[in-house]
This record gives structure tokens, sequence and C-alpha cells, in this order.
């Protein structure tokens, strides 16, 4: 039965009152860990989907045995919990009104068993996390999913993940092989122990007879059998896993698989056990160019029996779109699109021999295809990169350009693969009919699996009478190509009131029982996967209101979460900027207690512990630097006495930089207490964002910077004013890096040039990051007509001795034309093959920066360091340290932090020495582990060094 044009209730903007015995509850089960202010229930309502639904409460429990806890207090006090990994959920499957659960920050161990071969994983870690442990095995985990940045294992359970190359071979389902679950009732159950069968049995009777019943009707019933063969032939998430019955005989296997794309509607996933696959190394990538749908959509058989691990669709439109991108192929640039369609294809293959076999053997295959131009396969990486790129960069492309105040969805179908071709035709009438004009079909050809990317604007009703329109006649489109209406990205609200359309009534009905069976009171994720209000999947829409131009464009995918510092402490740049659209969505209703609130919270969670670190830029589909936003606030935060003593600042910055290196080292000669007392007692009475905190742990002052000449140098030479400030950390065994960069220099006959008045010259970061637009232009002003003199008109290259400020000096010179570069870089390809050959260290361990990462710096970094050491260990947890030039002075909880899973990575090892590329991100990370960390290139001075005879 077709639903009506029914058209629910908007969601109220009203901050719903939070019920204190709910929070006694919360309390009692999870202490300490539970979040009911209005900017956590405001920022968490927020994930990937187009649905908004605010929580009563965020609850971040510390093991299974709060989350057990938890839903024991559930079951007593009818409390619904929604559990909320990665966010990146697309389908509303991760937001409810209820209690958030809160499954990354504490869950997130990942342990390797049989040599790679296994590995076992708490839901909070990200598939990228696992596969990078994973790696030095040459193991990965089977599910790809294009989301495996952001994306945690419990999403992956949870949705039954698959992705571009597993197809359903390899798959969450194919390859989970056991899990710890946490049921409703609290009973934890270890599915991989020999006697779990019978452990459900003893504890859970009413489960294990209740399966077995269930498991013998749908094996009875022969219409239930075939058209379960017939929807998981194909990739499909639509529903409970009825494949599970078919597929597994003892009723703790059939709940395993079931909880698999249950969207955790049956049990908590504590942990999961894989079975991993081969992580074939060697690749070769081509982008097929056809003069329509009809030639690639026939070309697919021949593709997929030529062993292709990964065959994409670009339509037209696709195509016109991956046009602008800067880095598309020539041959994609200059094609006149018309009706052409596109097949991204890769061989993937566990040797070069291999690889070249198998390119080998697909050439005639390629040359018989009617493509528009050569069909060709690149083992290149560039090429390669760039190529997926273009596959990649759609989502961005078409999400990032989308109309200010509009939501972007990005939707995915699946149908057998002789049907694709009028699937995609029809499907474009669709778009065509409904109006939605730019857009794109692309996805996992040789699975017959597609996506589709709609902008919707949904405050307007005659847009939302539209999309409901158009849901439906997509509907008949896929269930009349015998198709499922959800391949990859989970029921969530968006299908759930149509499940019973694609499955009939009587395997509806056994999924209703499951549901039942397993959550009798219906408290897990209510409302996602099974729904009988038809107007479920246009309830709750999120109003995207138009915000500020730094960060309008974010799609709210969470891509950002995992690379932010601040996560675990305050909250991330999606939480940042979902906030920011409730502030705007305040005050547009007028109310003002609400804003007042968001207001104060923000101001420490997002603007005071904002690091400006730029990382989440590198991971934003969209390219959002959130820093960007917090900089231009913290400007309009800035008084007239502030800007006018930082102008000062910059124009007396030689006196300022001494003044400073001399309280360092007075602070040093006196009782420790004494200086933390006097930094205290500021803090107490100035604020804490405005005077730095002194611990022990900070070394004395540096040294001026002096002016040098050459005689015909190579290079300028920047050193960086930190420096300065910042001694060096064990003055005993080395001066510091700008002794070390001059002698490395030196000994490898390279002149550089030091230009006059460097003491009062600086990139201009510190003005910058707070926002202090006039200091920073004072700076500016005296930076660069020093620098075009010293480098005869930008003739000669800048090199600068600390990450941070190199990316400083080349967004201050970005428009000058002279040339800066890391000081690390210019080491690894102008002085290390002129050195000494080194004295090994047994091991290094390196920590990258936020700055050496955004320069590209870090393969140089690690060039440099194998040059140090025989061992080079770049810990798997790294991120950036948050000490952000005076963050970690003024908020050293910043630096704790974001440090934390490094530091315990870092004390794994017993290394010879421990190495960075900046001077304050060294202070955060000696501060973190307890060990020195020095320059790299100290390091390198130090084991090039001539012996003394």
């Amino acid at each position: 039965m077709k639903h009506t044009d029914r058209r629910p209730p908007r969601r109220s903007d009203h901050l719903p009152t939070v019920d204190a015995s709910l929070l006694t509850h919360l309390e009692e089960a999870a202490p300490g860990t539970v979040a009911a202010r209005a900017s956590d229930r405001l920022s968490f309502a927020h994930d990937a989907s187009h649905y908004l639904l605010v929580p009563q409460a965020v609850v971040a429990p510390r093991d299974a045995t709060q989350v057990a806890a938890l839903l024991r207090a559930s079951a007593t006090h009818g409390l619904r919990l929604t559990f909320r990994s990665g966010g990146t959920s697309l389908s509303g499957q991760a937001t409810n009104d209820g209690v958030l659960v809160d499954t990354r920050r504490n869950f997130r161990r990942v342990e390797i068993l049989d040599e790679g071969t296994r590995v076992r994983v708490q839901p909070g870690a990200t598939v990228r996390a696992v596969n990078t442990r994973l790696a030095r095995y040459g193991r990965k985990l089977g599910p790809d999913p294009a989301s495996e940045s952001a994306c945690t294992i419990g999403g992956v359970v949870a949705n039954n993940s698959s992705g571009m190359a597993c197809g359903t071979e390899l798959n969450t389902y194919r390859t989970l092989e056991s899990a710890v679950l946490v049921l409703p009732s609290g009973t934890v159950l270890d599915t991989a122990a020999p006697d779990a069968d019978d452990q459900l049995r003893t504890l859970e009777p009413r489960i294990h007879e209740g399966l077995a019943r269930l498991r013998d009707r749908v094996r009875g019933n022969p219409t239930s059998l075939a058209t379960i063969r017939r929807l998981y032939s194909i990739k499909n998430t639509m529903g409970y896993g009825l494949n599970s019955f078919v597929d597994h005989t003892r009723p703790v296997d059939i709940l395993t698989h079931l909880v698999i794309g249950s969207e955790g509607t049956l049990a908590f996933v504590a942990e999961a056990t894989f079975r991993t696959v081969a992580a074939h190394p060697h690749a070769a990538t081509g982008l097929l160019l056809f003069p329509d749908l009809a030639a690639a959509t026939g070309a697919l058989p021949e593709l997929v029996a030529a062993g292709f691990a990964a065959v994409e669709l670009l339509d037209a439109t696709s195509l016109r779109v991956a046009q602008r991108d800067p880095r598309a192929t020539e041959d994609l640039r200059e094609l006149t699109v018309r009706d052409h369609a596109a097949l991204l294809v890769e061989h993937q293959q566990p040797t070069a021999e291999h690889l070249r076999d198998r390119t080998a053997a697909s050439a005639a295959l390629l040359h018989s295809l009617p493509l528009t131009a050569p069909g060709e396969l690149s083992a290149d990486p560039g090429t390669r990169a760039a190529l997926w790129h273009i596959r990649k960069g759609l989502y961005a492309a078409v999400a990032g350009a989308r109309p200010s105040g509009t939501t972007a969805l990005l939707e995915d179908i699946a149908v057998p693969g002789d049907r694709l071709l009028p699937t995609c035709t029809d499907l474009t009438e669709l778009f065509e009919r409904h109006g939605y004009t730019d857009s794109v079909i692309f996805g996992h050809a040789k699975d017959g699996n597609i996506h589709f990317l709609l902008n919707e604007d949904f405050d307007r009703d005659e847009l939302l009478t539209r999309y409901l329109a158009f849901t439906e006649d997509l509907v008949d489109l896929v269930l009349g190509q015998g198709g499922t209406l959800k391949a990859e990205h989970g029921t969530g609200r968006i299908m759930a009131p149509y499940v019973r359309r694609q499955y009939g009534d009587e395997l509806h009905e056994v999924m209703r029982e499951t549901k039942r069976l397993i959550d009798p009171a219906g408290l897990l994720n209510p409302g996602v996967l099974l729904n009988d209000d038809p107007s479920a999947h246009i309830s709750h829409l999120k109003s995207v209101p138009t915000v500020e131009s730094e960060v309008d464009r974010c799609v709210e995918c969470g891509y950002c979460e995992p690379v932010c510092p601040s996560q675990d402490l305050t909250t991330t740049p999606r939480r940042r900027i979902a906030l920011r659209r409730e502030m705007a969505r305040a005050q547009a209703a007028g109310d003002t207690d609400l804003l007042a609130r968001l207001e104060r919270e923000y101001q420490y969670d997002a603007i005071e512990t904002c690091a400006v670190d730029g990382m989440c830029r590198t991971a934003c589909p969209v390219l959002i630097d959130t820093g960007d936003l917090t900089r231009r606030l913290r400007a309009e935060q800035r008084g007239r006495t502030e800007r006018r003593l930082w102008s000062f600042a910059a124009r007396h910055w030689d006196g300022v930089t001494r003044t400073a290196a001399t309280a360092l080292t007075a602070a040093r000669t006196v009782p420790a207490p004494l200086p933390a007392a006097v930094t205290s007692a500021g803090r107490a009475l100035l604020g804490a964002d405005a005077v730095p905190a002194w611990s022990p742990d900070l070394p004395r002052g540096g040294s001026r910077r002096l002016p040098a000449r050459a005689g015909g140098p190579r290079a300028v030479y920047f050193p960086a004013c930190i420096s300065t400030m910042f001694g060096p950390a064990d003055p005993e065994s080395g001066p510091g890096v700008t002794e070390a960069f001059l002698a490395l220099c030196e000994r490898a006959g390279t002149d550089v040039r030091v230009p006059e008045g460097i003491a009062s010259l600086c990139c201009g970061t510190p003005w910058k990051s707070k926002g202090l637009t006039d200091g920073y232009a004072a700076m500016r002003a005296r930076v660069v007509p020093v620098l075009h003199r010293a480098t005869n008109g930008g003739e000669l290259p800048v090199v600068v001795d600390a990450a941070s400020c190199t990316e400083g000096l080349l967004h201050m010179l970005a428009e000058e034309h002279i040339e800066v570069v890391d000081a690390v870089a210019f080491v690894d390809s102008t002085i290390l093959p002129r050195l000494p050959a080194a004295r090994r260290l047994p091991s290094v361990v390196v920590h990258p920066t936020c700055s050496s990462t955004q320069l590209g710096l870090n393969p140089a970094l690690l060039r440099v360091a194998a040059t140090v050491a025989e061992e080079v260990v770049q810990p798997e947890d790294w991120g950036c340290c948050a000490f952000a030039g005076d963050r970690g002075l003024l908020h050293p909880e910043l630096t704790a932090s974001a440090t934390r899973a490094e530091s315990l990575a870092v004390r794994q090892h017993q290394a010879a020495a421990h190495a960075s590329v900046n001077r304050t991100c060294e202070l955060g990370m000696t501060r973190a582990t307890g060990h020195p960390y020095r320059h790299l290139l100290e390091i390198l001075d130090d084991v090039t060094r001539p012996l003394p005879a």
C-alpha cells in the first residue's frame, strides 16, 4: 500500500526540559559519564543524516560493564537508548530523542590476533585505525566503506557495511567471526565461547527458544526462502538480516548475525572479532569513457569476469562535475559530455608480477570496448590517486556547492546487474520529473549498487511535498526492478516505513517478532529500521539555517572528528558548526535564554579549546577549516587594549621574545612552587585564556636570533622565534635547532643567509591564531620587505626550522612570489646527499605535526629519520598534540587529552631518541610522555658531527 501525502508536525525548536529522575538513573548506572547541557544535547543531535532529534542526555560509558548497567536501567525505568559512534550514518539511525550513548570515546582498543589473520576490535575504533595496525601484516578488514577515516567498527557492524571492492563476499556479515554482545536485559554474551549457545539457552531461554522457532518458520516457508535468496544475492541492508535464519542453525549464531545490520536495535556490540583479508599493495587503475550509459553497463559482465576488484560507475552529470576537479585527467577535461558515462576500474594484486600479468591479460578486453578514448591502466601512485580523487570527490563537489540552507542527501539502492541500465535510465527521468537538477548517479557498478545525491530544502512545504513524491516513485522503481531500497547505508528512518513493501507481510512479521523477542520493551533505538508510521521518513527533518561563510557548506558528515585534538575534551568541528546553527535557530526563534546558554558554553568548548590546527580541513570532504571560524570569533572578542598590546608586541618582537626567554630562565632558578603560584594567581585574576600556566617541564629560555651573511647563499634561513623563547630540551646534548641547522649546512658546504633584523621578525602565527588582525598586519609589514631584500627579490628560497612557522610564512608570503621551504625538506633534498655517513641510533620515535601533515612534509621527515636511526617508529595513534603555540600553556588539559593515546603508544617503545619538527610540539610531547623531544635536525646534527680526536 502506498503512503499518502501526510505532513507531520514540524520539529519544535524548543529544547525539552530534562527529567531529573532520568539523570539520576543514568548517573547510578554510569557515574561521571552523563552530560545534559544544552550544548551537549544539541550538538550530538546532529549526524550525517537529514534528521534531527534532540536527546535528553548524552552518556559516554567507560566500559561494557557500564553499558550493561545502562541497559538494565533502561529496562527497569523505560529509558530509550540509542548507541552513537562515528555518526557518519546517512539514514537517521544514530540520533534519537531518548538517551544517546556515545560508544566511541572509550571503546577504541584494537587487538591483532594470529599474525593479523584475525582482529578483535572495540566499537569506537575507526576502520582506518584498524587497517593501519593490520598493514604491517599485509592484511585489512573486508568491509571498505568510503568513510573509512571516520566510520567506526560499531557502525560497520550495525549497518553491515561493505564498500567499493568487497561486494557481498567480504562484507561485515561474511567476515565477522564473533562478538561480545550486551543484550537489552544487561546480559553479556561472548559468542566465541565454546559453550556460547548453552549460555544463551541458560541466561536468555526465551530468546534461545524464539530464535529456533523463527528459524524453523522461515525455513518452512518456500516463498520466504525464495525472497531471502533473491534479496540477499545483492547488497542489501534493508531491515534485519533474515538470511541469518537460513545460513545458521544454532540460535547463538543466528543472534550474532542478526545483530549485524540491526542498527543498534537489538544489542550493544562491545567487541567484534573479524577474519581479515589480504591487502594487495599493487594496483593499476583506469577511467574508461563510454559514449553512453548503455555501453558502460553493457561492458560490466566482461569487466567483472576479467577480475577487476573495483568497477565504479559515473554518469554524465557526474562527469560534468568531475571536469571541475583540478586533478581531472586531460581526456576527461577535453571531453564534451553529452550522454557519456564512465567506469573507474582497478586491479589489485599481491605482487608487481601478478599485477603485470593481470594488466596484460586485460589489455585486449579494454581495446575491444566501445570507448571514446583509449582505455589505459596506470600503476603510478599519483595517477591512481587523482582518479580516485575524482570518484570520491563527487560527493564533496556536489554537496559543497549546494545552495545555502539546503541539505545534501546521499542515497543508495541495489538491483540485479542486468537491471542496472534501466534503473539508471528511469532514475535520471525521475530527477528531471521532480526538478532535481545536477543530481549525480555513481557507485559500485559490479554489484548493481548505485548512489545518488540530492539537495533539498526541508523548510519549504512545497519542496517537502516534492521529496515525498520522489521517494514514492523511487520505491516503485527499485522494487519493480527486483532490487533493494537500501544497499549499504542501512534502513534507518528514511526507509523504515517501506520494509513491509520490500519483504511482504510474512517476512516483515518475522522481523517484528525478532525485535519483540530480543527487545520486548522496544527501548533500543526506537523508530529505526521498523516503523509503522507512514510519515516516519519525513518526520524530524533537519533544517540547515545559513550561518558563517567559513562553515556554511558543512554537511555534518563527521569526517573531521577523529583528527580533532579536542574531540575527547570538549567538542569537535562538526559539533562546533552544529552549535552555530543551533544558535542561529535560537536567535531566529527569539529564544534568548537558550542562545545565552549556548554562547556561554561555546566560549570554552569551541573558542578557547580549539587548536586551530587545520587538521579538520585535511579530513573534510568539502575542505572546511573550522579554525578560520574560530580565528574570526576570537578577533571579534579582542578588546582595544589587547589589540594595542599585541600590535605593540609586533613592533617590538625582539624585546618581547627576549623578555619571555628571560622569564623562563628565571623561573628555572627559583623553587618550582613559586612561578607556578605566580601564574596560577594571574590565571585566577585575568582568566585561564589570558595567562599561561608555568610548569616544571618547561625549559629555560632560548638564545636571541642573529643575522648571518654568506657569500653565495643557496637559501635564506628564517630561524623561528619560538627557539628564542624556549631553549633546547637538553642543553647538554646540543644547543638547539638553529645552531644544528647551521652546523649541518656548514658540514655539507652549503651557505645560507640569515636576514638582518631577524630577531624582530615572526611568521605571524601568534597574531593570526588569536584573530589579532592589526598585529598580524604590522608584523607582515616588517617581514615582507626584509625577505624581498634577503632573497634578492625571490631568487632564493626561505628555509624555516619549525613546521608551524613554515606554514605561517607560506600564508604570509602567498602573494609575494617567494618560495618557502621547511628545514626538514631542505635538508632532505639538499643537505643529506652532502653529509658524511651518520652514526645511526638504534631507534627514534617521531611525532609528525599538524603543520608537517598539511605541508606534505611527513615523507621527508621519515626519510631524514631513517638516516638518523635503524628503526623509525611513528606511533599509529599519533595526532595533533594541541600545544598550538600557546594553547598548551593556556589550557594544559587540551594537550593532555589530545596526546593521551599517542603517549601510551610511545611508552611501549624503548627508543634512543624522540623527535619532532616544531619546538612547541616538542614541549607538548615531552610533557605528555616524559621523554625529551628534540627537533629531528638536532639529532641529525648529533649523529653526523665529527667525533673528537
